[in-house]
């Protein structure tokens, strides 16, 4: 069986391929986005060349994008490219795919933005976090802290199955391992999940 992989950084995999600034578009399904690290002082040219690829026939979807508190580039700089890319988003009416690191409830405020769908790749958060992100509409995609992080394993318990996304994300590890543990966790069959998410990409856009 083939996993799809909905965030990860090697073209060779099944999945969403996250394409770098001016990198060769791969013959894969890939997303295009600027990261909130790195964002340009000339970030124009880096949303022009987003705007022209973002037009391709392979590219699923806008991202990863978002804001971080961790990174040198300055917040407000941050946002202002992000809602360009909600705006990009919206126009092609393809989903976006978030990176956010402690900016959550600011993240929250961006959701009004955008009339597509928006999945948080890579979560790793508290249940309380996770479930006010939940009740904003957000999707989820969980990657190799799913194996071991028992907080988030909970929350990924009590989360409907229709919000759901699995990911290696830069991780060098099967994502058989990921499906494996996250049908532990449902208690449900591989098979079974496979065809949940197989049903939740074609709700955002995707039928693989």
């Amino acid at each position: 069986m083939t996993y799809f992989n909905f965030h990860h950084h090697f073209p060779e995999k099944f999945g969403i391929y996250n394409l770098y600034f001016e990198e060769k578009i791969p013959n894969t399904l890939f997303s295009a986005g600027v990261h909130p690290k790195d964002i340009l002082k000339d970030f124009e040219s880096q949303l022009s060349w987003l705007t022209k690829i973002a037009t391709h026939k392979n590219c699923f979807a806008i991202g990863e994008c978002g804001l971080d508190s961790l990174v040198e580039t300055d917040l407000e700089l941050q946002k202002e490219v992000f809602l360009k890319q909600i705006n990009l988003a919206n126009k092609l009416k393809k989903p976006l795919i978030i990176h956010c690191v402690r900016q959550f409830q600011e993240l929250s405020n961006f959701k009004k933005n955008a009339t597509v769908p928006m999945i948080i790749h890579g979560f790793n958060k508290r249940e309380s976090i996770g479930t006010e992100l939940l009740e904003k509409g957000f999707y989820f995609s969980f990657g190799k802290s799913l194996l071991q992080n028992v907080d988030l394993q909970l929350f990924f318990k009590s989360l409907p199955l229709d919000k759901i996304f699995l990911e290696t994300d830069t991780a060098e590890i099967d994502i058989a391992e990921i499906y494996q543990k996250a049908a532990e966790i449902k208690n449900i069959s591989i098979k079974k999940l496979d065809e949940i998410i197989k049903g939740n990409l074609e709700k955002i856009g995707l039928n693989i």
